[in-house]
């Protein structure tokens, strides 16, 4: 490959109907859902990590998919959708094994952002959210892994969830780091995000009364830039009336800011991708991109000693938020700290904006909570998210919220 352009033949295989370049450029799974259920007459799409029976998982590498055959199983979260009368339209692009939150593919291109134009689409779920924010698709599956779902979701002013750790299998599905892994969705309404939700987590209901106090992370707002948060405050104020609000650090009481605790979140996650993918590493040589390629030579820097001091600091994080929450609490704070940087940026400021990003996102993966991200609001002209995380296990609950908040007139998302 080491002659070859990386962009040769982009378009074979992608449906002559995706404009955006969100589906990769392979054979495309087109599979009916149920005559009937609660997603009937509606379609998805899967990010190219999930299997689907009978096609090459590709992972959004080409040396993934040369080394790796044909699918013998749908996915179980796949087949849940297409049991619910949903039809799957394709597979999306994903950054390569997963590993980025830019969404811009060496091999595959860079999804459009329709609602941000000449702006990334946020990764690595890029493909699925592009796909779902430009209408290809009624909803998709992502991954989130360090908020690979709701980042996409903010950067392209759509809806997302990162469910409760371990809610929904991840059989079928590429592993990255199994500890912070989730099967991720996102969709255009809260109704509908809350509908797949729960075809994806397996039950029905969902309770909008049990919230009682709205807890607003004073530490994670002042991440934002001045002018998200001055597109974000006015919103928290109406959220206050609607649940009484309080303000919390989340770091308090401990000598470690957000930042120290995205850092822990990057060794213990740097240690479970090079369990995960270091051998196949070592045996194949990929061609990753230059950027994955700088983020897996990063992977394998850390130490087993880095991640032995973050475990148990990871455990106290996470009491520390359980203790916060209790039983009726939501944490309300910006998804990302900034819109999406524009797609010719320098890789320098990409980096340094990632790591701003991770401050935000590293808080529900450490702790294994569900967040939601709601398109609220605009800044220059582009989409900005708000995000709800409630407390373990309470996905339905949250849900629930989110439909309900949407729905009221209130909060409409600015789009």
């Amino acid at each position: 490959m080491d002659n070859q352009d990386p962009f040769a033949g982009l378009d074979e295989g992608r449906p002559a109907w995706d404009a955006l370049g969100a589906f990769v450029p392979a054979p495309q799974p087109e599979i009916d859902g149920a005559t009937s259920g609660p997603l009937a007459g509606l379609s998805f799409a899967a990010k190219d990590i999930f299997d689907v029976e009978g096609y090459v998982t590709g992972c959004g590498n080409p040396d993934w998919a040369r080394t790796h055959g044909a699918a013998t199983a749908h996915a179980p979260s796949v087949t849940a959708l297409l049991d619910a009368g949903a039809r799957l339209v394709g597979k999306t692009v994903t950054d390569e094994l997963a590993f980025s939150l830019n969404g811009q593919n060496h091999h595959y291109g860079t999804p459009t952002n329709v609602n941000a134009p000449g702006r990334i689409p946020g990764g690595s779920s890029c493909g699925s959210a592009s796909a779902v924010a430009g209408g290809l698709t009624d909803t998709a599956l992502g991954s989130d892994t360090g908020g690979s779902v709701r980042i996409p979701a903010s950067y392209c002013g759509i809806f997302g969830m990162r469910p409760s750790h371990d809610r929904i299998a991840l059989t079928g599905v590429m592993p990255l780091a199994p500890s912070f892994d989730t099967v991720g969705w996102f969709a255009r309404d809260a109704e509908l995000l809350r509908r797949v939700g729960l075809v994806l987590l397996g039950t029905s209901g969902g309770r909008v009364d049990r919230w009682q106090r709205l807890l607003v992370a004073e530490d994670a707002l002042a991440l934002a830039t001045s002018a998200v948060q001055a597109a974000l405050v006015p919103l928290i104020e109406r959220l206050n009336q609607r649940i009484g609000s309080r303000s919390v650090v989340l770091a308090a009481g401990e000598e470690l800011s957000l930042e120290d605790w995205m850092w822990h979140f990057r060794h213990l996650q740097a240690r479970e991708i090079v369990a995960t993918h270091g051998d196949w590493i070592a045996e194949t040589k990929p061609a990753f991109g230059p950027e994955i390629q700088e983020r897996f030579d990063w992977a394998h820097s850390i130490t087993e000693e880095q991640a032995e001091v973050a475990r148990p600091l990871r455990d106290a994080f996470t009491a520390r938020l359980s203790e916060l929450l209790g039983d009726d609490a939501l944490l309300v704070l910006p998804t990302a700290p900034g819109i999406a940087p524009r797609d010719d940026g320098d890789a320098e400021a990409l980096r340094a904006h990632r790591s701003a990003v991770l401050c935000l996102t590293s808080i529900s993966g450490l702790s294994r909570l569900p967040q939601v991200t709601l398109p609220l609001a605009r800044v220059e002209g582009c989409p900005v998210g708000l995000s709800l995380i409630a407390p373990y296990g309470a996905d339905e609950d949250l849900l629930a919220f989110a439909e309900a908040l949407c729905r009221s007139g209130e909060e409409e998302p600015a789009l």
